[in-house]
This record gives C-alpha cells, structure tokens and sequence, in this order.
C-alpha cells in the first residue's frame, strides 16, 4: 500500500503542485519516507525489533504528514473533503480488494481524475495503509513486550545452552 501512496503522489504532485515548490517535495519526501521506512523496518525485523518498531513508526508519522497535505490542498482550494460514506469514497475504498491490485487500480482516479477525485482518492489511500501500519504496530509492540528484543532472546538462548552444558 505504501507503495501505491509514493507512485500516487509522485503523479499527483505532477499534475496540482508546482514542481518548484516546496510543497511539491516535501508531498513527495513524506511519501517516500513512508515506503522506505517500512522496508528498511522489515529488513530489521529478524534483528532489532526495536528498530523496526520505530521505523514502522517514522512511516507512519510520514503518511500523516502526507495526509495533512492533501487535506491542506482541498481546503485552501475550496474542495470537498469526503467522508467515509460518500459514494466515491466507497468506490475508491473498494478497489484494494481487487485482485492483482497495483498502483494501475487507481491510476484512473488520480492521473485522469479533477483535483477533488485525485486527492480524496489520495486521502483514502493513506487512511488504508495507515490502518495496517497501526495493526502491524500494534502486534510488534505486542510482540516485543511478550519476547523482548534481539538481544534479550540471544542472552536467554545463551544463558539456557549454558545450563544445558553445565549439567553434563
């Protein structure tokens, strides 16, 4: 999903953001951030579940950022924030149970689509990948809390090998 919200943005900001300004860039840099956080969180998982929870955490600070942004856009342009019950939101929430989903799933509403569509489409990209960063979140910190971090299960597997050793 994250990565849907980067190439949305990217194209998005294309098209609405003066590619000069500071929005434009940091619209994309809080998407980025929001992917590589998370894959740089998921290449620390088998090591440092500390790191990964906080990386997991960077990103999703970064898509509330980004979802700030684009609620900035449609305010400041006298467009209509929709609610999770407008038609559109429903039919936008709906594609991320296609199958084969890709970012082509929602290019027409964000590439072909006025302003208002684009980035309520947007908007509810981010709300989506932010329930599964909050879910992931809350299992890892779940996790951490029940087997603790890299470490402490290394010392707990040391200090158990060494009793094993020294019974014999």
């Amino acid at each position: 999903m994250s990565e849907l919200v980067f190439d949305g943005t990217v194209k998005f900001c294309d098209r609405f953001i003066d590619r000069r300004s500071r929005t434009h860039d940091q619209m994309v840099q809080a998407a980025r951030s929001g992917k590589q956080n998370i894959v740089e969180g998921s290449m620390d998982s088998g090591t440092s579940k500390k790191s990964e929870l906080k990386l997991v955490g960077v990103a999703r600070g970064s898509l509330e950022e980004l979802l700030q942004d684009y609620q900035d856009f449609l305010r400041t342009r006298g467009l209509s924030l929709w609610g999770k019950d407008n038609p559109l939101s429903k039919t936008v929430r709906k594609l991320c149970y296609k199958k084969d989903r890709s970012y082509a799933t929602y290019k027409t509403y964000i590439e072909n689509a006025p302003p208002e569509v684009a980035a309520n489409t947007m908007i509810c990209l981010i709300h989506q990948t932010n329930f599964l960063l909050d879910q992931q979140l809350r299992a890892l910190e779940k996790e951490f809390l029940e087997e603790g971090g890299f470490t402490e299960r290394l010392y707990r597997t040391r200090t158990r090998a060494r009793s094993k050793g020294k019974g014999k």
